[in-house]
């Protein structure tokens, strides 16, 4: 079982530096809208607040999530990684809502956006540094298994969507003169911006609520198939949950009835070591050991039990849903 203790604070690091040049963009956009008055710009230096402000709110849980457990929080500060990536999703439907409101504004008032040159120059080179920062951003988030970077990389990237579309309204507005376009990819790019934040909540909540992540399951059981040894009977019962970088995994396993204490937890333990080689994540276990009833000769591999009482029907392969079916196996299953 691996651990690394560098990754919350090279996490910090770069969280920190995202947040510094979400400063520097937004008054570069900031800049932008002064020059050109166009509600495109406008809806993309309203991203970049949001942008901002989840960089900070990230920058605070990846600090609580490096702390270590203490009586309060026995399975240490990790989920407060969910939390603030919920409210970061909040803030920008937030911000989506008040891009639609002054889009439809535009709309049914007039606007005539101005000086489009210097505005196409400013945003097209914030788009550029967006894209650099959210790719670096999302595959550290992914390496590192930190969701918080992760989600900030998304949304830097969707952020470089909008700036690209904005520059492309602003081609366009000079090029025609119509200039009803500019509102209208701001209401376009509002409504994207708000699937970006319900999407971001939507994951969040499924990180705080320990949605099954049958996909972790999934390499989980693979593994475990093809090096179960023949004593290992059953592992059922599994569950994964998400600590911020960290794993916390609980399950059931089932030895032979016979074995000595030291016997069964020397077993135990081999299984902890295989989890943890195939794994880079840091991994807490809480395995339950169960006895062998007289229905588990029947999907037992162990030829040679001296006390075996039902002869071997099938082989029980483990996959995400059986290693997750809450009661022991059996040849009905």
């Amino acid at each position: 079982m691996s651990e690394n203790k560098n990754i919350p604070n090279t996490n910090f690091i770069f969280q920190r530096n995202v947040a510094l040049v979400g400063i520097l963009l937004f008054v570069a956009k900031l800049l932008a809208w002064h020059f050109t008055n166009s509600d495109a710009v406008f809806s993309d230096a309203m991203e970049s607040i949001v942008n901002i402000i989840a960089a900070f709110m990230g920058l605070y849980s990846l600090y609580l999530a490096a702390k270590p457990k203490d009586v309060e929080h026995p399975y240490g500060h990790g989920k407060v990684e969910f939390v603030t990536s919920g409210v970061e999703g909040a803030l920008i439907i937030f911000a989506g809502t008040i891009i639609i409101v002054q889009a439809v504004d535009s709309l049914l008032h007039g606007n005539i956006p101005k000086q489009l040159d210097w505005g196409i120059a400013i945003v097209a080179v914030t788009a550029v540094i967006n894209y650099l920062m959210g790719h670096i951003s999302q595959q550290k988030g992914i390496q590192e298994n930190s969701l918080v970077l992760q989600s900030s990389g998304k949304h830097l990237k969707s952020d470089t969507i909008t700036t690209l579309g904005v520059v492309v309204s602003l081609i366009l507005v000079q090029i025609t003169s119509l200039y009803w376009i500019d509102a209208v990819v701001a209401l376009l790019f509002g409504a994207y911006i708000m699937w970006i934040g319900y999407k971001i909540i939507r994951k969040s909540l499924s990180g705080i609520m320990d949605e099954a992540d049958l996909g972790m399951l999934e390499k989980l059981s693979k593994f475990l198939n093809e090096n179960r040894k023949r004593q290992w009977i059953d592992v059922h019962n599994m569950r994964i949950q998400q600590h911020g970088s960290g794993l916390h995994i609980d399950a059931h396993l089932t030895l032979p009835w016979y074995y000595e204490l030291r016997k069964a937890h020397n077993e135990m333990e081999d299984l902890y070591k295989l989890i943890g080689e195939n794994t880079d994540r840091t991994i807490e276990f809480n395995f339950h050991l169960d006895d062998c009833k007289p229905i588990s000769c029947e999907i037992c591999e162990l030829w040679e039990c001296p006390v075996r009482q039902r002869p071997f029907v099938k082989k029980i392969e483990w996959n995400a849903k059986t290693i997750a079916q809450e009661g022991k196996h059996s040849v009905e299953d």
